[in-house]
């Protein structure tokens, strides 16, 4: 039982989270990426060790018992966990069990949307978060390292279809290597598909761990740079060390701040680390004066303009 729980731990990204690992004793899954903290693994197409579907809701109502103050339950697994045979009665139960006293998150690697089963159980879900690192084939292969007949194309069109059924949050979640996928043109790529489906968040992000494979990261100006992009969109640059510029920018006016924002939302404690103490107090003021907002984004706060 133990095992196939794990925390609660406080995730920048989506708060105080309960994880529930659907593989727990062994990496199962369709991509053998090369950033993968889990190592190297032979990808398949099913999961060949499965927990008993009453083993796993008796270990969520457990742990949902003993830590009730939680803002989010995380399916995920050492692998894929939609391909988890139970997917769908369990995420049918998830509701039931939490009460709705939080919300239920899943992390995907969004490759098996298309499939009618696993979006049903996909729209059961509050927030739905699936990784894209690029939509273009040939980088598709070389990072992602898919189980065989899977390709980038399908599995957005796939993505594409649940986005127009889900009435949840999706966030997607971007991960930058260098000399990969670290082009403006492969990122605007990117962002073009997911201004396309109306994505509630982008995180961008790059290494954070060791990687399976020896690959290099990019830095967090890259990453800053990169989020550009994404015009319009609310994008997160989550790290375990957040990025602080030595140089910040300086806003002189609440026009200036109006047209940052509506380039791109801010992240609340990103403002601080991006912009200087003139630029934040502008933006104060602006709080005050109903002229900005600040937007909940699955379990994040940004700086967006009014609507």
């Amino acid at each position: 039982m133990q095992k196939i729980l794990f925390g609660p731990i406080l995730s920048r990204r989506f708060g105080v989270s309960l994880g529930v690992d659907l593989s727990p004793y062994k990496k199962q899954c369709n991509f053998d990426c090369l950033y993968c903290e889990l190592g190297g693994a032979k990808t398949q197409g099913r999961m060949e060790e499965v927990l008993p579907l009453q083993d796993v809701l008796e270990a969520i109502k457990e742990a949902l018992e003993q830590h009730p103050k939680i803002d989010v339950l995380s399916i995920t697994a050492n692998g894929e966990p939609t391909l988890y045979p139970h997917f769908l009665p369990l995420a049918k139960e998830l509701k039931s069990l939490t009460q709705s006293k939080c919300k239920t998150l899943i992390l995907s690697n969004g490759s098996r949307f298309a499939l009618p089963e696993v979006q049903d159980g996909l729209k059961e879900f509050d927030i739905v978060k699936f990784s894209l690192d690029c939509v273009s084939e040939k980088i598709f292969k070389k990072i992602d390292r898919p189980f065989r007949a899977l390709q980038i194309q399908e599995i957005l069109k796939g993505i594409e279809e649940f986005a127009k059924v889900f009435k949840g949050e999706l966030v997607c979640e971007v991960l930058v290597l260098s000399k990969l996928n670290d082009s403006f043109e492969e990122m605007q790529k990117i962002a073009d598909f997911t201004r396309k489906i109306n994505v509630a968040r982008v995180d961008l992000g790059s290494l954070d761990r060791p990687p399976a494979y020896r690959i290099e990261g990019v830095s967090k100006e890259r990453l800053a740079e990169l989020a550009c992009v994404f015009k319009g969109q609310c994008v997160s640059i989550p790290s375990r060390k957040l990025l602080d510029l030595p140089q910040k920018t300086t806003l002189h006016s609440p026009e200036e701040v109006s047209q940052i924002l509506s380039k791109r939302p801010i992240e609340v404690e990103e403002f601080p680390l991006l912009f200087d103490t003139q630029s934040l107090q502008i933006l104060q003021q602006m709080l005050q004066n109903q002229e900005v907002m600040i937007k909940n984004v699955a379990n994040m706060h940004f700086y967006a303009p009014k609507p």
